[in-house]
């Protein structure tokens, strides 16, 4: 019998499977995924017909991962250094929307689980969350091709490729390119919808990383982009698995791997044969036509419109229901307009069992997205004024390019006669008001979760005020405008009051606008907003959150009191931590809560020069800086009460109640 057929069907399955000679000399390489039934895949990837592993598709704030399904064993022994690894993928992006970055880029990573389902989209590549990155107990080895600059994890542009150890502000990173021969570095656009072969190899006698990149067609370029010292024996668990990771943002793409090899200990990674890859999906038109198409598609154009004319006029009475309304300022948000149609199949016709609440802006409706599955909240607004128009634009273009963990994220609009409309992410838990006055109006939040909201809060504020490009001033935060996701963490929405200037710049005089209560006493003496003025709102939305009673409150006596009012007499009477909700039973850490309360006061201080800015509202939270001496200045709270008491009433025409 003939061992030829046996040899035959194995090196045929080179394509697909992988070739192991034991834990420590591991190798294997996929020309393609056409029958690749072993990789893990999780979240919305998939192998595609054609080949290709689709990591993410075209929805938005979605995560796909793929795995090689079994552990591998990076140490000889279990207490042994680290192997020598090296790595080769092919990967392309193709974003939904040819003229775009697409957020946020692909990882390949090195981990002790294939679990990620506690990993957030978006900046932190389905990988880490809040929590979990920068935690040195992650054991994770991640490169990362980012097609994002995110200002908190110190991104020095929008395509980069970065070397990150159990944190996404990158050990090492450099612009995505290459050098030629000559040493002359060529950049490389890592959304080009182009193949780009990457290798990454680790020396463990050097302790040396070294990441690699080129076109497709290119040999390896002899010289790496990036090189860094790093001893992976501190940080790879014995077993691990490899793979990779991908998510989208406030744009979509689709993220994928076209071939991936690898080996340990073996030298250089196994060669990907470039001729048995895949192909790359295109957006947009393709290339000329031939000549047949050429002959035949005046003929096909003409026979179509003479059969479609009979049905025009029905069809166009039917797409009026669906009529949208454009305008030239929408240009630049053009990518982030939602087709009215979808919005209305998403919300079931906008059915008022979908609806979520109502209010003076709008009525708010739950709503899926049919093609993505994803949960939204879908605003619609009357615009039966300029002013109407002008919050509507005003929101777009202030939220619609934020991006934080303590903002609600804008994913769109849409627009129609009479109607304007917002889409935003869903927040399951709803606003932090049916928190603070439930059914019985008591507040129904312990102190761990009050406290944990505060803090959400100014870090939202901070990144508004001082670490985006641009400086945006909310003016109308309160407990309705601050919204709670599945894990009661606090995100600011609503920025229809909001102002955008430059840092640096002064903001300009504006007619008087927030809600009563949240007012700072400047803006109606000179009209000018800062964000000393988002400050004051804050502290007294601090004391609203950890005293559960709102700004205004009546005393024993029935007279009118202002929160501030009270807790200063509390303190004036030896204790202002008698100020905190009863409902919560003395059940609180008095330190934090003691905290809480003056900086409360503080910020709301009727003098905006005696106010901090948010870097120091959010360091007193941290506790790595104490409160200013200034505050436990008996006359501190004497001059509080005589300015709240002296500061003008605002016009309420101009107010929200």
């Amino acid at each position: 019998m003939s061992f030829l057929p046996l040899i035959l069907f194995f090196f045929l399955g080179l394509n697909l499977a992988s070739i192991t000679n034991g834990d420590d000399n591991h190798q294997f390489v996929y020309n393609g995924f056409t029958s690749a039934n072993n990789l893990s895949l999780d979240g919305v990837a998939m192998v595609t017909p054609d080949g290709l592993v689709e990591l993410t598709n075209d929805g938005i704030r979605v995560k796909g991962h793929a795995f090689y399904p079994s552990p591998l064993h990076f140490r000889e022994t279990p207490n042994g250094t680290v192997q020598s690894f090296s790595v080769s993928f092919v990967f392309g992006i193709v974003p939904t929307f040819s003229d775009l970055n697409s957020g946020h880029g692909i990882t390949f990573v090195i981990a002790p689980s294939k679990n990620f389902s506690d990993a957030i989209a978006a900046q932190y590549f389905g990988l880490f969350n809040s929590e979990t990155n920068g935690n040195d107990r992650g054991h994770i080895f991640a490169i990362e091709l980012d097609t994002v600059k995110n200002t908190e994890f110190g991104d020095m542009n929008d395509n980069h490729v970065g070397i990150d150890i159990n944190n996404l502000t990158s050990l090492q990173s450099y612009p995505a390119g290459y050098y030629e021969e000559s040493g002359r570095f060529k950049n490389l656009t890592l959304a080009s919808m182009e193949a780009i072969q990457v290798w990454v190899d680790y020396d463990r006698e050097a302790t040396r990383i070294n990441v690699t990149m080129a076109p497709l067609a290119m040999a390896k370029p002899v010289r790496p982009l990036l090189s860094a010292t790093y001893n992976l024996s501190g940080l790879l668990m014995e077993r691990s698995y490899i793979g990779f990771s991908s998510s989208t943002g406030a744009t979509s793409a689709r993220h994928y791997l076209l071939g991936w090899s690898f080996s340990m200990n073996g030298g250089t990674a196994l060669a990907i044969d470039i001729a048995k890859l895949p192909k790359l999906p295109r957006v947009g038109p393709k290339s000329d036509p031939s000549n047949l198409l050429q002959i035949i598609l005046p003929v096909a154009t003409a026979a179509f419109l003479v059969a479609v004319g009979a049905t025009v006029f029905l069809l166009v009475r039917r797409r009026m229901r669906y009529t949208e309304l454009r305008e030239d300022w929408e240009i630049d948000f053009g990518p982030h307009r939602f087709a009215y149609k979808d919005l209305f199949h998403a919300t079931e016709g906008f059915q008022n069992k979908n609806l979520l609440g109502t209010g003076g802006a709008g009525r708010v409706y739950k709503g899926m997205l049919l093609g993505s599955k994803q949960e939204i909240a879908v605003k619609k607004i009357p615009q039966n004024s300029k002013e109407s128009m002008k919050q509507f634009v005003a929101e777009i273009v202030s939220i619609g390019c934020l991006d934080h963990r303590n903002l609600v994220h804008l994913l769109g609009y849409s627009r129609r006669k009479g109607e304007l409309i917002l889409v935003y992410e869903y927040m399951s838990n709803g606003s932090l008001e049916k928190y603070l006055y439930g059914q019985d109006g008591r507040c129904t939040l312990d102190w761990g979760q009050r406290f944990h909201i505060i803090k959400g809060i100014a870090s939202g504020l901070l990144y508004l005020h001082e670490e985006w490009e641009k400086v945006v001033i909310h003016r109308d935060v309160k407990p309705s405008n601050i919204l709670l996701d599945n894990k009661m963490n606090a995100k600011i929405g609503d920025f229809g009051l909001s102002r955008l200037h430059d840092h640096g710049a002064n903001p300009q005089t504006t007619h008087v606008v927030g809600t009563i209560g949240y007012l700072a006493p400047e803006i109606a003496l000179t009209g000018k907003v800062t964000p000393l003025a988002d400050v004051f709102s804050f502290g007294i939305l601090a004391l609203e959150i950890t005293c559960g009673q709102k700004p205004m409150k009546q005393n024993a006596q029935g007279i009118q009191q202002t929160l501030v009012g009270w807790v200063l007499e509390c303190w004036k009477k030896g204790s202002v931590v008698d100020a905190v909700d009863a409902n919560l039973q003395a059940d609180y850490d008095n330190a934090e809560a003691g905290l809480v309360l003056k900086l409360g006061l503080l910020c709301s201080h009727p003098s905006e020069h005696s106010r901090p800015n948010m870097r120091q509202v959010t360091q007193y939270l941290n506790g790595d800086m104490p409160l200013p001496e200034t505050i436990s200045n008996p006359g501190f709270g004497l001059f509080h009460l005589m300015q709240e008491r002296e500061s003008p009433t605002c016009t309420p025409c101009h107010i929200h109640h």
